[in-house]
């Protein structure tokens, strides 16, 4: 059959990526606590296109992910990528997985268990034989404000907050472990199951560790910067203001030398 991508394009320009999205596969990533965990991600995969070809073959991707083993980590995820440049004759390829990550949290008094939820993204880019491998976390805190606790004569506001770390290092790093840094930069962390014991403790320690979005993602960043595995990483904080009808935000980046 005639093969129409690989023919001439009626405009000669190299694109940078060109792929498929949103491909739902079964995943294995590490899991500190039980050594493996079973979730379940959409994938993105691309690649390169020179300037002389009309098209990518999509079906490639598809079946390239489908004989792929599916136990995300650096290694495999190399061997996807290479695959990928070999089979669709590419110079770079990259990949992005997006999966919920689950810990298993106890309450803080009553000490009942939950499952707690986290979304997760890992990227990772073959070009010119280097492989860039990002991994990313969002984590739900909780903050109360300072100001609002200093000039008040009862209570302070206080909110859900987002934390999302991305990291990139020359050594593994746990998914628990941007999780921990997250959640003790904040007020405090947030809980799937509380009994009546539990909310009393959270709140009383809440409250008893004020801080601002700037505090959490400075607290966060230290913590990154002083992990010598860690050779870039980003922070940004956002705070769903109780009072406010807007978010704060901050945000750090810090790339080694």
């Amino acid at each position: 059959m005639k093969d129409v991508q690989s023919g001439p394009a009626d405009v000669a320009m190299a694109i940078d990526r060109v792929g498929v999205k949103g491909l739902k596969v079964p995943l294995s990533v590490r899991d500190r606590a039980h050594g493996r965990q079973q979730t379940v991600a959409a994938v993105d995969l691309a690649v390169d296109l020179p300037a002389e070809f009309k098209g990518t073959h999509m079906s490639r991707f598809v079946e390239i992910l489908g004989q792929w083993r599916g136990d995300l980590d650096y290694a495999s995820c190399k061997e996807l990528l290479t695959e990928l440049c070999a089979r669709l004759q590419a110079g770079s390829a990259h990949a992005r997985f997006l999966f919920p990550y689950f810990v298993t949290r106890a309450a803080p008094v009553s000490g009942i268990a939950g499952p707690m939820h986290y979304d997760c993204e890992l990227d990772g880019e073959l070009k010119a034989g280097r492989m860039t491998f990002t991994l990313r976390v969002e984590v739900p805190v909780m903050t109360v404000c300072p100001c609002s606790k200093a000039i008040s004569d009862e209570g302070a506001h206080s909110q859900r907050a987002v934390v999302r770390i991305a990291c990139r290092a020359k050594g593994f790093v746990w998914i628990e472990e941007l999780v921990d840094i997250a959640e003790s930069s904040a007020s405090s962390p947030v809980y799937s199951l509380l009994k009546r014991e539990d909310e009393k403790r959270v709140t009383e320690n809440s409250f008893a560790n004020p801080c601002f979005v700037e505090d959490v993602v400075r607290a966060a960043a230290k913590r990154l910067s002083e992990d010598e595995r860690v050779t870039w990483f980003s922070v940004d904080v956002e705070s769903q203001e109780s009072i406010h009808n807007h978010a704060a935000y901050a945000s750090i980046e810090l790339s080694r030398p």
